[in-house]
């Protein structure tokens, strides 16, 4: 970590989400039950699903690993936009424009029922309209912008191009949507949770689904052996944990990317904001306290990949500091979501041999109105047999313009990382520092190692339970990451984010 800042280590690597919202308490599943439908994942998709379905008069159990909404959902920028980078003339060009037509119009609708929940219910979580902008400082773009403007137009969506931004430095060209909105997603979705839980239906925290048995009914098996048998389940947990029938693994691939949360002096100008071109950044303001909280993100890469992920933390506090005036950082966190070959999430059965088991994942970071579609969606295949969006959103769909190229690099890219993994050779050394981690070599096997702020050295097998990738060091947020499939883990081995459902073996 030579010629590194570390002094971004000491704000808080902690969600602001999380931090101004209380954690939940409910219980861990701890008897066999059973219910209509059964939910793995408690994050936006499965705490929405669970409440469209239970209006519904449906019996639903949500099973999370870990607490609600604390994973991805917990982690986002919380975005409520149909504008989800450059999409819709990539959509246009590779899948066509009835395609194309149904994403925007799916995404615009996730919008309008997000803002009727909110003031049906009265729900305080900052809803607040605002425009959502793509903006490029290169010559490489304008055109793509240009085009893009033309098409989502042609879509219905309330799209213009400008030559110049609110923000406080000079544009290339943008794209800007009208009718967007931004919110705090714990406080919308803990309303929506509250009213899940009761008259037959449940959720259950600390919970891990391990395995899924039979398909009439369909059984779901816990961590601890207790089981939840269901006329259908919805795989909602980001990366699908059970994947025999679907090979998602082969079709689906994480990507990280960063938050900063600053105070700065000037007012924030309003609008959410992402770059057209990488390195990505991203802007959006929030309301904190008696101020704002400016949330600034980007630097995106895939999961496990890259050397110091301290880099990306500097590289946006770089960006904040060369925008605004910045009086301080309160705020550090990251995320990672699945990115689909064609870059649209696959929705719907897991498989066409498992018709009693669904599937929602590979939002690409665009999970707030994504996390609603999808939500439709699956209430609807539940309820009715049939959904408008389904023919794109499908995922058993068949675009080979629109992905070919990306399933052979991304399945590429996998083999390279589990084999590079397996033979690169290890460190010898043994003389690790305080809150450091190596990979050495203890009797010819690849052993992680960390040394904690005690003293103390944890000994982990390095080799992903998942699929058996070899995985990289974390030294922003000291944990193990699987550069092939996105599975985290603690510096002693415990589970942080699946797709994997086994710790690391601890060798200490």
């Amino acid at each position: 970590m030579n010629n590194i800042d570390e002094s971004i280590l000491k704000v808080n690597l902690l969600s602001y989400w999380i931090d101004s919202t209380e954690k939940t308490k409910y219980p861990p599943l701890q008897e066999d039950i059973q219910v209509d439908v059964a939910i793995v994942g408690g994050g936006m998709v499965g705490i929405t699903t669970g409440y469209l379905l239970k209006q519904e008069g449906i019996k639903v159990a949500i099973i999370e690993s870990d607490s609600i909404l604390q994973g991805t959902t917990g982690h986002t920028t919380a975005k409520v936009t149909s504008q989800h980078g450059l999409i819709y003339n990539k959509l246009k060009s590779k899948m066509g424009n009835e395609m194309a037509e149904i994403y925007a119009n799916a995404n615009e609708t996730a919008i309008k029922v997000m803002e009727k929940l909110v003031k049906d219910k009265n729900i305080d979580c900052d809803f607040q309209q605002q425009s959502a902008y793509v903006y490029t400082q290169s010559d490489e773009y304008v055109q793509k912008i240009v085009d893009e403007t033309k098409v989502a137009a042609a879509l219905g969506i309330n799209a213009h191009y400008l030559e110049e931004t609110p923000l406080p430095f000079p544009v290339k060209a943008a794209v800007r949507f009208d009718g967007q909105a931004q919110f705090h997603p714990r406080k919308y979705l803990l309303a929506l949770a509250k009213e899940i839980d009761g008259d037959g239906s449940y959720i259950f925290e600390e919970t891990r689904a391990v395995d899924i048995e039979g398909d009439n009914p369909v059984v779901v098996i816990t961590e601890k052996g207790k089981k939840v048998k269901a006329n259908k389940v919805i795989i909602a947990s980001n990366y699908p944990f059970y994947d025999k029938p679907g090979l998602y693994f082969a079709r689906v691939y994480p990507e990280r990317s960063y938050v900063l949360g600053v105070k700065i002096k000037e007012t924030y100008p309003g609008g959410m904001y992402i770059t057209a071109e990488d390195p990505g950044r991203s802007l959006r303001s929030q309301k904190y306290k008696d101020g704002e909280l400016i949330l600034v993100g980007g630097e995106h890469h895939k999961t496990g990949h890259g050397k110091s992920t301290i880099v990306h933390y500097n590289n946006l506090r770089d960006f904040a500091e060369d925008t605004f005036t910045v009086q301080d950082i309160l705020y550090r966190w990251s995320t990672h979501d699945c990115v689909t070959a064609d870059e649209v999430p696959y929705v719907g059965q897991l498989a066409i041999t498992t018709p009693n088991i669904f599937v929602a994942t590979g939002f690409r970071k665009w999970g707030m109105t994504n996390s609603t579609v999808s939500a439709i969606i699956l209430r609807d295949l539940i309820v009715e047999g049939t959904n408008q969006w389904s023919p794109l959103y499908n995922p058993s769909r068949f675009t080979p313009m629109a992905s070919a190229g990306k399933f052979i690099k991304e399945n590429v890219d996998v083999a390279v990382n589990f084999v590079s993994g397996k033979l690169s050779p290890v460190s010898v050394e043994k003389d690790i520092n305080i809150n450091e981690a190596k990979i050495i070599n203890v009797d010819g096997q690849r052993v992680g190692a960390y040394k904690d702020s005690e003293g103390n050295l944890h000994l982990v097998d390095t080799t992903c339970t998942h699929l058996g990738c070899e995985l990289n060091w974390n030294d922003a947020e000291t944990t193990w990451d699987c550069p092939c499939h996105g599975s985290r883990f603690t510096y002693d081995g415990g589970i942080l984010k699946g797709p994997t459902v086994k710790p690391l073996k601890k060798l200490n």
